[in-house]
């Protein structure tokens, strides 16, 4: 590329390419480091990635998920852990009142309803939106930040779970989040981080490289800088972890290196199927951020 106004320093500056994924490339902006893929899908696109088939893909490696709703139990215990860390920064008073951005299949909102929480929703895909609705009667809503008419100051956290890398337009979610948030609320997110030890040891081969569905990629400098220039404060930046199974972990592995090919038998067998363990990889960033 030769410029390119980046989303993040808004400056039409040469980028670095670092990677080539069929007809489009991860680039890095020189002056700020924020990675991107370029050039970007468009609305059609975007839209057509996030149907039934995203949440059971049968190439979940480069594209959605490969059993999400057998991973429940997993996905509940990460989300119920995630909330109870939340919960010591979040003032106790009630009502309390949580959106979820990309609530999926809805499993974040029941474990929040769950702790007490006024849980609503938002999601792009219509499949996955009415399965929420249909499944836990909570109020989802689906469509962008941009299209729900939620009044302003309504949320006291607003949580974005391995979204923000999905969106076109990121800063302009966050604003939209500021908006959404009481005086002196909470934002709550997860996004890869390119400064991880797995990016660093993997390179192009980096699991969260998932072309064309993930179109940004922070470090903790770029993630700290967007969230300043939308109206945040941030508070905490750290690794984070999830609950996995154990035999989607093994098969992760003999993909990810020929070496450990073996593991695909083992990564079969029922008992496994069965088991579950928290990973923390340094591939993923808990962000914590207060409406400033």
């Amino acid at each position: 590329m030769s410029a390119w106004v980046c989303l993040l320093c808004e400056c039409a500056t040469p980028t670095d390419h670092l990677y080539t994924f069929g007809a489009r490339t991860v680039e890095r902006c020189r002056r700020c480091g924020l990675e991107f893929l370029h050039p970007q899908p468009g609305p059609a696109e975007l839209g057509a990635l996030y149907d039934a088939r995203y949440f059971a893909s049968s190439a979940s490696a480069a594209h959605g998920y490969e059993r999400y709703e057998a991973d429940e139990p997993n996905l509940r215990k990460t989300f119920r852990r995630r909330l109870r860390r939340l919960s010591t920064r979040i003032s106790p008073s009630a009502p309390r009142r949580l959106l979820d951005v990309g609530c999926a299949l809805g499993y974040s909102l029941a474990v929040a309803a769950e702790s007490g929480w006024d849980a609503a929703g938002v999601e792009m895909s219509a499949w996955a939106a009415a399965e929420a609705r249909r499944r836990f009667g909570l109020d989802v809503r689906r469509g962008s930040l941009s299209s729900v008419d939620f009044p302003p100051a309504t949320f006291d956290l607003i949580t974005l779970w391995d979204v923000l890398e999905h969106l076109a337009d990121p800063r302009e979610a966050l604003r939209r989040c500021h908006e959404l948030l009481k005086p002196n609320g909470h934002l709550a997110l997860t996004t890869p981080n390119t400064a991880g030890l797995l990016r660093r040891v993997t390179g192009r081969r980096w699991v969260e490289y998932k072309i064309p569905e993930h179109l940004y990629f922070f470090d903790p400098t770029t993630i700290h800088t967007l969230l300043e220039k939308s109206g945040f404060h941030p508070l905490s930046i750290r690794s984070e972890g999830k609950y996995v199974g154990v035999a989607f972990l093994l098969k992760r592995l003999a993909e990810a290196n020929p070496l450990l090919a073996p593991l695909r038998a083992l990564a079969t067998l029922p008992r496994l199927r069965r088991l579950s363990l928290y990973v923390n990889a340094t591939n993923t960033m808990l962000v914590v951020a207060r409406k400033a």
